[in-house]
């Protein structure tokens, strides 16, 4: 039997290469993992509506952590297996914050049987970087033009988006006036020129989503393999009982980290499928 009982994978930068494919001999490790009885979790920031695409070819049961652990669903028929909540009160003042430091927040909801994933407030934005996402994204959104004093039901997590030095003060805004209320961090989808500040309620990482799967299968975190390469996904590196970063993944992952793999355009996975069935 293996030591290692679950293997959680980041998307962008881990399993998918710089050309956003994933690679038919990552593919096939990962089913060689479920198959020697490891069970396989993708945790991604991406949103669910743009990761279906990716577990799909697998043919195995892959849970979804999505939103960066903020959302997790079942991708076969789509069940919300967890989703956070913001504290009573947060979430207004969070938006109204936002808006004050001159961002336009846009606010994702458990809202895929709907037809979309999140909310906007304006049509026409002032943020270059956001009108990208909305461009790229048009078909997923909805405005909702009284988010910003009235957000809508069942948000579980928002972001804004700039440079990266604009993101990094706002995150800094953020945590002064909501400490311990908020998970954030700034991070650059390879998709997108700006960067995002993500928000989500405190506690809603990608590890702590990881655990609780975990807890339902009866695997403790000594043995869970977690790989990633980005800030959201050092939580689950340093917690789980291996931490993988992978060989492109930024410097703050890698010291985060109990061992590199390769990078995501080396095929890095199968090299860590590798060292867990080895």
């Amino acid at each position: 039997m293996p030591r290692y009982h679950l293997l959680a994978v980041d998307v962008d930068g881990t399993l998918v290469n710089s050309h956003d494919q994933l690679t038919s001999a990552t593919r096939e490790a990962l089913v060689r993992a479920s198959a020697s009885a490891i069970r396989v979790v993708v945790a991604t920031g991406r949103r669910y509506s743009r990761t279906l695409h990716l577990v799909e070819p697998l043919g195995i049961d892959v849970p979804l952590v999505t939103a960066s652990g903020a959302l997790v669903k079942d991708p076969v028929d789509h069940r919300t297996l967890y989703r956070a909540e913001f504290r009573p009160g947060v979430l207004p003042e969070v938006v109204q914050l936002v808006d004050r430091c001159g961002f336009e927040p846009v606010l994702c909801g458990d809202t895929y049987a709907d037809g979309f994933d999140y909310y906007h407030a304006r049509s026409n934005v002032k943020s270059p970087e956001l009108a990208e996402y909305l461009r790229l994204n048009s078909d997923c959104g909805r405005l909702w033009p009284e988010l910003i004093h009235d957000p809508p039901p069942g948000v579980f997590a928002g972001f804004a988006m700039g440079t990266q030095a604009e993101m990094q003060r706002l995150e800094q805004q953020l945590q002064r006036r909501f400490p311990k209320q908020l998970y954030t961090h700034v991070l650059r989808s390879p998709r997108y020129v700006g960067y995002m500040c993500e928000m989500a309620p405190a506690g809603a990482t990608k590890w702590s989503a990881i655990r609780r799967l975990a807890s339902e299968w009866g695997i403790a975190p000594e043995a869970i393999c977690a790989v990633g390469d980005d800030v959201n996904d050092i939580p689950m590196i340093r917690g789980a009982g291996l931490g993988v970063a992978m060989g492109n993944a930024l410097p703050a992952v890698k010291a985060a980290a109990d061992r590199i793999a390769p990078g995501h355009d080396e095929d890095g996975l199968v090299h860590v499928v590798r060292w867990l069935l080895s």
